[in-house]
């Protein structure tokens, strides 16, 4: 399959300015299984996509979005992280736009090391329900209730839309870059404030359970309180417009059978950041 069912024209590796690797990787979430086949749900529900897109006036696809082979690495979490590091600076060398398609949250890792290598004024800047912050979870540092501790190891940290964390986790909270979800719907002014602790370049990783168990009930640990999709647009629209987005990933799709909603979603969400990305129009 290949993201948004879009001909061999522009989904070719060598002309497309696009790259959408799946990492199908489920091997350390504790709650509800199923991340692993996140990937193909996206890319299923994708191809059902209208490839204009109304707000920017624009068919992103025209840049070309190829879909690479899944990296199926699953020996350990530590082979795994090593296997996308290697892969996202393969196409980070081609100077392509990477997308990278979870899977749990643990396969970022990989990602963020392979950027952060790339682009020394960076800052990954964190959608999500769930603080990540622990040092180990369960014996491996690259646990995906550990993805925001390797992180901050790398650089400057934003945390938009938290929900949950563990007590153990405050030690590692930076208050200026922490944005609690009970905080956003009291302050108007959130947006810029998180904006503003933005370093140039910025890499963004978006959990799905940032978004309300309302519209996005397919993730491994659904929490209350959540996010809505336009409300994660209006801002990743106008991270855009003040900062440059150099990549972004989207995880922690567990789909099932009866609601395909949520895949739609996800695949959705891609497509717009996409077209916020590469268009030329001011939103």
């Amino acid at each position: 399959m290949n993201y948004g069912g879009i001909p061999e024209k522009f989904s070719n590796r060598k002309d497309s300015k696009i790259v959408v690797i799946p990492v199908p990787y489920d091997e350390t979430s504790t709650w509800i299984k199923g991340a692993d086949r996140g990937p193909d749900a996206i890319l299923e529900a994708s191809a059902n996509m209208e490839l204009y897109d109304i707000e920017t006036n624009s068919e992103v696809y025209l840049k070309g979005i190829y879909t690479a082979p899944a990296v199926k690495e699953k020996a350990s979490p530590e082979k795994m992280v090593a296997e996308v590091e290697k892969t996202v600076k393969e196409f980070l060398e081609e100077d392509k736009f990477i997308v990278l398609l979870g899977g749990e949250h643990s396969v970022s890792i990989g990602s963020f090391k392979a950027f952060a290598d790339k682009f020394k004024d960076l800052t990954i800047l964190q959608i999500d329900a769930h603080s990540d912050l622990r040092d180990e979870y369960e014996g491996s540092e690259n646990n995906h209730a550990c993805v925001m501790a390797r992180a901050k190891e790398l650089c400057n940290i934003v945390q938009v839309g938290i929900r949950a964390s563990d007590v153990s986790e405050l030690k590692s909270v930076k208050p200026s870059g922490m944005f609690y979800g009970y905080t956003l719907r009291n302050n108007p002014h959130w947006m810029n404030q998180a904006i503003d602790q933005l370093t140039e370049n910025v890499y963004i990783t978006i959990d799905l359970d940032a978004f309300d168990p309302s519209i996005m009930p397919s993730t491994g640990t659904p929490e209350p309180g959540g996010m809505l999709y336009w409300e994660v647009l209006d801002f990743i629209k106008l991270v855009n417009q003040k900062r440059k987005i150099v990549g972004f990933d989207v995880v922690e799709l567990c789909p099932n059978s009866v609601d395909k909603a949520p895949d739609f979603l996800a695949s959705k969400l891609i497509y717009q950041i996409l077209s916020y990305k590469f268009s030329n129009q001011k939103a």
